[in-house]
């Protein structure tokens, strides 16, 4: 280790040399309150920031480091998620900015989300706090500018570790308001369970995003605070918060419905994102859903490879086997259908739709249609002839938002009606409309089972490399996924909420292969890297070390292996045919 006047003396010998002469700072220096390790710093100026890694440590023992609450895996998130936050707005006070050619300037770390997650951007064991940054080394064109880097990591550097971690400028309270609802949420989902419910929203929560493509709350001066209806409203006592009032969503089909604008799709979203735990100030904070919830939608022009849908879709001209189906371009309705399979297979236990992105002669043939055309030419099986069996027989729940088709009253346990955003319990009122109407639609392929084909990854149909033989995995955007020589549409994948999920699955796909013998299902290869993620953390999935990775969930590592073009999968029984 070396004396951080060694760096100011390193960085005076570059000033205005090439970008290259950057890798002779690479070491570590002491600063007195942390260390700063230099552990690889990218070839231009231009790289992105996930190709430098500076790793920061500062002993817990420090009597000048704030106490962190560890004591458990949930406070140690909590708490890490709490710096990485503290970092990231300290850099962006601090620095303001790009300053000179590419990144050059910028002191940052991944930018956290709404939701409070596992990252390794932050690493909190017994002895040390570790902050994995990217610092812009500054040049002009390709000239170092020596002076600011200086500027850089002797001043600006020491200031944002200083603001993130010293007691003195920690606001406690608020840090211990963090911890205290990550603890409140995650006894919130327990209790789920023992109430028989999949979802609860509370009392209080704002719904409504700030935009359509914002995650943040809108402001609270221009929304309606959420109310549960009487009759669905349940109490439950938190460790921190106390007891707390909302609405509770009860395993079995539940139908949100109401008119256009007044708030479905945003309750929908809710529930789509209540599989995290958000932190205070969002709104729904104390919104949960359980953690196996699934947002199901029509995608078309996926691929599909050997998957029985065969309890939605049969008897398809040509003969073509949906037992085994597979495609590289799905239509709309064998998409949902694909989509539903794979998600029962990878354990979902709660499946969420929106009418506005199913297909819609998946989810119906109204009574006309029926009469028009026989059901012995018509291959699909539509959803609601199934919700009821998915519960019945796997344990599945639905909530399904509908404005226009109320033949769903019929199969529905509890139907919720939003006006002008406020929740109305109409349970009643729609079973009563049914028995108003004599002439029903008729109940098609009842008897037909849903079995589950589980099947086996063959992990030589998973390259990681390019066209070129080089190993390139990465990610720009959060529903786009760079593998091997193959982008990876995620676009259906909506309860992802970070690009460092992304970069994390990306990485997964491939830690997973070493697993894929030929036996193990994909739920159980999911599961085992879930596992060694929960041991190890997830550097686990790299031998580089990176701070760019997210949690994820085994659902969203077993849907991305699906939407892989090259992937291929052997059915469970099938292996001597391989």
């Amino acid at each position: 280790m070396m004396p951080s006047p060694i760096l100011k003396q390193k960085l005076s010998s570059i000033d205005n040399k090439d970008y290259g002469a950057c890798q002779m700072l690479l070491g570590t220096y002491d600063f007195n309150l942390f260390n700063l390790t230099i552990q690889q710093i990218p070839k231009d100026p231009y790289a992105p920031p996930h190709t430098g890694i500076y790793r920061i440590q500062a002993r817990r023992d420090d009597p000048r480091i704030v106490a962190l609450k560890t004591a458990d895996t949930v406070q140690n998130i909590a708490s890490a998620d709490y710096l990485a936050r503290a970092f990231f707005v300290a850099g962006q006070a601090i620095c303001k900015g790009v300053r000179g050619t590419g990144y050059s300037g910028l002191i940052t770390i991944n930018q956290p989300g709404q939701a409070i997650l596992e990252r390794n951007s932050v690493i909190i064991t017994d002895q040390i706090i570790e902050i994995r940054c990217f610092l812009g080394i500054p040049a002009n064109g390709r000239k170092i500018n020596a002076h600011l880097a200086e500027t850089m990591f002797c001043e600006e550097l020491p200031e944002i570790v200083r603001t993130t971690l010293l007691k003195e400028h920690i606001d406690y309270d608020r840090y211990i308001n963090h911890i205290n609802a990550m603890e409140d949420t995650e006894f919130l989902r327990q209790q789920l369970e023992e109430h028989d419910l999949v979802a609860f929203v509370a009392n209080g929560a704002i719904l409504p995003r700030e935009s359509g493509t914002s995650d943040r709350p809108l402001a609270s001066s221009g929304a309606i605070p959420f109310k549960a209806p009487e009759a669905l409203r349940v109490d439950i006592e938190l460790p921190h918060r106390g007891r707390i009032s909302g609405m509770g969503i009860p395993k079995g089909i539940t139908l949100i419905t109401g008119g256009g604008y007044h708030g479905k799709s945003t309750l929908l979203r809710t529930l789509e994102r209540g599989i995290y735990n958000h932190v205070p100030g969002d709104g729904r904070t104390y919104c949960v859903s359980s953690p196996q919830t699934v947002k199901i939608r029509a995608y078309s022009g996926r691929s599909v490879v050997k998957t029985d849908i065969s309890p939605f879709i049969r008897n398809l001209p040509f003969e073509q086997d949906t037992t085994a189906f597979c495609t590289e371009n799905a239509s709309g309705s064998t998409s949902q259908a694909a989509t539903i399979i794979e998600a029962i297979e990878a354990g979902a236990g709660v499946l969420l739709m929106d009418e506005d992105t199913c297909a819609t002669n998946f989810m119906i043939r109204d009574r006309k249609m029926q009469q028009l055309v026989r059901k012995e030419d018509e291959p699909i099986t539509t959803f609601i002839d199934r919700v009821r069996q998915l519960y019945a027989e796997k344990k599945i729940s639905t909530i399904l938002v509908l404005g226009g088709i109320g033949d769903y009253f019929d199969v529905a346990d509890h139907v919720i009606q939003l006006v002008s955003y406020e929740p109305r319990d109409v349970t009643s009122e729609a079973h009563r409309i049914v028995e108003t109407f004599p002439e029903k639609r008729m109940t098609e392929d009842a008897t037909y089972p849903i079995q589950l084909r589980e099947r086996i990854p063959l992990a030589g149909s998973i390259d990681p490399c390019n066209h070129y033989g080089k190993f390139s995995i990465y990610a720009k955007e959060v529903f786009r996924l760079n593998f091997g020589g193959e982008t990876v549409d995620l676009t259906d994948l909506e309860q992802l909420v970070e690009l460092s999920q992304t970069k994390a699955l990306g990485f997964a796909v491939e830690y997973a292969r070493k697993y894929m013998d030929g036996h193990l299902t994909l739920r159980e290869v999911a599961l085992i890297v879930k596992e060694d993620i929960e041991k190890n953390g997830l550097d686990v999935l790299s031998d580089r070390i990176s701070g760019h990775f997210a949690r994820f969930r085994t659902l969203e590592l077993a849907f991305t292996l699906n939407r892989l073009r090259g992937f291929d999968v052997v059915q469970a029984g099938d292996q001597g045919d391989s």
